[in-house]
């Protein structure tokens, strides 16, 4: 009677001890599993797509590009520097300026006809550069062989800064044209000419 007491008290504190160290070990387990869990978790601000990662606020970064205006006698094309927002489609954004002309206080004069709109821009691998401009860079355009060549230039030497960009062809209205004033061909590519660039007095 006295060994089946015994050994009841025994089998129960053995049942006990096997209770509280497995509490013990699942507890261990599970603060084992959330620490891992929780060093695998991304960081919050790449965690969702929509979050904009990678995306440059405007304003935030910059970068300086070079545009060709025509010089005051509309002779020559010079140069000027100017810094916009960095962004993806750095070609377009250059062209958008071009049309825009020189910058407020400038001497130079604008290549561009008033009211031309940039309607598409497409670069391609081998580096040809389709611009198709409005209806307004040929119906607003003033004329002359010189004037002409100033305003095709202009465009193209300012595309070209870009190592993408190697020739490029006019389209207006999605079409493209032989001529814009009736002097210079543009039916094929063009490259660059820095012909026509006034070269700095030394």
């Amino acid at each position: 009677m006295r060994v089946r007491k015994c050994l009841a008290v025994a089998v129960g504190l053995l049942f006990m001890v096997v209770n509280i160290s497995g509490c013990g070990l699942v507890d261990r387990l599970r603060g084992r599993t959330q620490s891992q869990v929780q060093v695998q978790l991304p960081p919050p601000e790449t965690a969702s797509p929509q979050a904009g990662a990678g995306e440059i606020k405007e304003g935030t970064k910059t970068t300086k590009i070079v545009l060709y205006f025509s010089d005051p006698t509309g002779n020559y094309l010079v140069a000027e520097e100017r810094s916009i927002p960095l962004v993806e489609g750095i070609a377009r954004a250059a062209l958008e300026e071009l049309i825009k002309g020189p910058g407020p206080g400038s001497q130079l004069l604008p290549t561009i006809p008033k009211g031309t709109v940039l309607k598409d821009i497409n670069i391609r691998p081998d580096g040809l550069c389709r611009i198709d401009f409005s209806k307004e860079l040929v119906k607003n355009h003033s004329g002359g062989s010189l004037g002409e060549s100033l305003t095709v230039y202009s465009i193209v030497n300012t595309l070209t800064q870009f190592p993408t960009v190697k020739e490029v062809q006019f389209l207006v209205d999605g079409q493209y044209v032989k001529t814009i004033a009736g002097h210079v061909d543009v039916s094929t590519a063009i490259s660059r000419n820095e012909s026509l660039i006034k070269k700095e007095a030394r």
